[in-house]
């Protein structure tokens, strides 16, 4: 999908939270700067001069987007900060080089980290330097992404530590879910997709084929191999909740429900206030992952679009994630373990 930085905050913030994507362009760009506190910062000139602008240029856009850019690094020194980055700055260069000269007689400065300077390449229309490093952070970030999760992201939900636990407790109340459909229900076996789509319509808004075609699924692959730790909780306690309440139902009624009867128990149950804050969560988190990591778009649930926090980076491709793989050899193990002790 195409993705127009210049106009969204969403898509700019998904790039500036990822800090494997960032340290993949500060690397490809190697622009150089000034040592402080222990990372490396722009003058405004500096800014200008790399995007072939003018200084009035740059003023403009912190004018314009003054909390963004103050959120992602920017930083307006004075007094002692000031005072130890122009030392800073006379220890690295020197008073008479271009960083030198560049310092202004002022009470107050700002400067860009490096997180700032890729904010500011993405809202820059003024630049062709900057359209073009917009297209190549599009690149590194689908590379770094990829790279870290072995070529594809259709399966990232299974790097969550957390997925293994929730799958093998779902499978347990999707069997309960349908064997009260097939106890309590009158209808032939239309009835198991039936239902299974009015619980994912009910938590996201999308039946399975909807959401395969979001996602581009092939058609030998699994609804449910894709779905994040929280989403697969959710479905579980909608089928273990309401395969419950058909059982009760069915002892006072005596005999099976028809599909119009099973219809109006389920608007019931999922109109039940306690639903509401956890299907809010669940949206945020299948939207806003989906879009950042999988570069797929929920249109039905844009509203619940937010960017991604650098811990959720950290849970999907960081260090501690693994591949799905691998937690079933661990899994194996424990278990071959156990059953040693028994």
């Amino acid at each position: 999908m195409a993705k127009d930085l210049t106009g969204s905050n969403i898509d700019r913030q998904n790039i500036l939270n990822n800090p494997y994507a960032v340290a993949e362009i500060q690397k490809s760009i190697g622009i150089k700067g000034i040592e402080f506190h222990g990372k490396v910062v722009l003058l405004k000139e500096q800014v200008a001069a790399f995007f072939e602008v003018t200084l009035r240029t740059i003023e403009n856009y912190l004018a314009s987007n003054e909390n963004e850019l103050h959120q992602n690094g920017y930083e307006v020194l004075q007094g002692k900060l000031l005072k130890d980055f122009k030392l800073a700055v006379f220890r690295q260069h020197g008073t008479e080089t271009d960083f030198g000269t560049m310092l202004p007689k002022t009470s107050q400065l700002g400067i860009f980290d490096f997180r700032a300077f890729l904010n500011l390449a993405m809202l820059i229309t003024e630049s062709e330097r900057a359209r073009s490093l917009r297209q190549a952070i599009l690149d590194i970030v689908i590379d770094t992404i990829n790279s870290r999760t072995g070529g594809g992201t259709t399966y990232i939900n299974q790097r969550d530590e957390d997925f293994l636990f929730s799958y093998f407790k779902e499978e347990d109340y999707r069997k309960q879910f349908t064997d009260s459909l097939r106890d309590c229900v009158d209808m032939g076996n239309f009835k198991y997709p039936m239902y299974t789509d009015k619980v994912y319509v009910s938590i996201f808004k999308e039946n399975a084929r909807e959401y395969r075609k979001i996602l581009q699924l092939h058609e030998k692959e699994k609804v449910r191999d894709t779905f994040y730790s929280e989403i697969l909780d959710l479905i579980a306690s909608y089928e273990c909740g309401f395969a419950d309440q058909l059982q009760q139902k069915l002892q006072q009624k005596g005999t099976k429900f028809s599909s119009f009867e099973v219809d109006v128990l389920f608007k019931q149950f999922e109109s039940q206030a306690h639903w509401k804050p956890l299907i809010e969560k669940a949206r945020v988190k299948m939207a806003s992952r989906d879009l950042a990591f999988r570069d797929a778009l929920h249109r039905q649930l844009q509203e619940y679009i937010f960017p991604l926090k650098a811990d959720e980076f950290e849970k999907f491709i960081g260090e501690k994630s693994m591949e799905l793989e691998q937690r079933l050899a661990e899994a194996k193990d424990v278990m071959k373990r156990l059953k040693e002790r028994e």
